[in-house]
């Protein structure tokens, strides 16, 4: 059965935000009349993330599939799992803790809908974005050093102003096309997906948002540095034998 849209929102140890999570996905769903799926992924959560995302209840208009793998695997394998199940025309992922509103939504969803763009991102970083608590400034220097090399390491197109934001949209055929390739597991799995949709000539735009730093953040700077190299050395081998 297709869906006008399908929700992933990938999860590792997130028992106090998910409900939340799941809440809100329902409220916008009916709220907008939308015939949707929500995909909770867990990504091998040590905490009740699994239980409290099945004992849930949602309306019977709404789907709600919780998938739980049972090793962690990282960020990357999670929305990929969901994406290669989703059955929405339009499909996007949003990151647990509610640090977008859902009804910065509607400016992704109407970009893929008017024919503007088969995927759009939320950024940060546009003018019109409005970040109403920030990163600390450590986190602020290590993104904008992280962007740079991408720049020059992966030739990541510089009208991309945030790679790693939390809240992306895809047609759901592009979403299957790309995500059906992608083999990086961890955090930077975005990066991965930027570049194979720009060998396709799929281009991308970006979106403002609201934003909400979480302070409760699952991705520690210095534990990642050394997976982060390991991953886009392995990023650009792919893409050189994809060529």
């Amino acid at each position: 059965m297709i869906m006008d849209l399908s929700i992933i929102i990938p999860a590792l140890n997130e028992s106090q935000k998910i409900g939340q999570d799941i809440r809100e996905a329902v409220d916008f769903l009916l709220r907008h009349n939308l015939q949707g799926e929500i995909l909770v992924v867990d990504d091998g959560s040590e905490d009740e993330t699994v239980q409290t995302a099945r004992t849930l209840s949602v309306p019977d208009s709404v789907q709600l599939d919780v998938i739980e793998n049972p090793q962690h695997r990282g960020k990357g394998f999670a929305v990929k799992t969901g994406m290669m199940r989703a059955r929405g025309e339009i499909v996007l992922f949003l990151d647990s803790g509610s640090c977008i509103p859902y009804e910065d939504i509607l400016a992704g969803l109407d970009l893929i809908r008017s024919g503007q763009c088969k995927i759009a991102h939320g950024s940060r970083y546009l003018t019109e974005s409005q970040i109403l608590h920030p990163q600390s400034m450590m986190r602020r220097i290590s993104s904008s050093l992280f962007r740079h090399i991408l720049r020059l390491y992966l030739h990541v197109p510089s009208h991309l102003t945030d790679t790693q934001c939390g809240l992306k949209f895809y047609n759901g055929e592009i979403a299957r096309q790309l995500y059906g390739m992608c083999e990086t597991e961890g955090f930077i799995f975005d990066i991965e997906i930027i570049c194979r949709a720009g060998m396709a000539d799929i281009p991308i735009q970006e979106f403002p948002i609201h934003w909400t730093s979480d302070p409760d953040s699952r991705l520690s700077l210095f534990r990642a540095v050394f997976s982060v190299v390991k991953e886009l050395k392995k990023i650009k081998r792919m893409l050189k034998t994809s060529q």
